[in-house]
């Protein structure tokens, strides 16, 4: 029996649309966590910092509805970002019960820092492969 090749994947399965998608959507998340990690950062660090950028100070409920991180895991992703200097939380002036989180000017620096959507200088991710079999895809290539 020979070995399988690298792709044992149906062709007929490799060319379905929401599997195309779903495997660009694969490798575009490995390339944001992977520039992230490059700078000591995840994605819901990076969520945070940004919807305090655009919208302000805000509740740490509020932070998990306008970003989707679960209120359970924002509050560790509160306690890394201000422990590492890019915001605080300061008892709300309405509400003594809720936190206000804002913004230092380290995480406004932060912010606006962090690319996580470019690609590492080493890819390109605007040339474009040729389709591994047969007319499918056009997209480009996996970085």
């Amino acid at each position: 029996m020979s070995p399988a090749p690298d792709d044992a994947t149906p062709e007929r399965l490799r060319a379905v649309p929401s599997r195309l998608l779903a495997g660009a959507a694969a490798a575009a998340d490995r390339l944001v966590n992977d520039r992230l990690a490059a700078e000591d950062a995840r994605k819901w660090h990076f969520a945070v910092l940004v919807a305090l950028a655009e919208t302000g100070p805000a509740s740490q409920s509020e932070l998990s509805r306008r970003t989707g991180v679960y209120r359970s895991d924002m509050v560790a992703v509160l306690n890394e970002l201000a422990d590492a200097g890019f915001l605080v939380r300061d008892p709300d002036p309405v509400d003594r019960r809720r936190n206000v989180v804002s913004l230092t000017p380290a995480g406004r620096a932060g912010c606006s820092g962090w690319t996580p959507w470019s690609p590492p200088p080493s890819r390109n991710c605007s040339t474009r492969s040729p389709p591994p079999s047969g007319p499918s895809s056009s997209a480009c290539s996996p970085c």
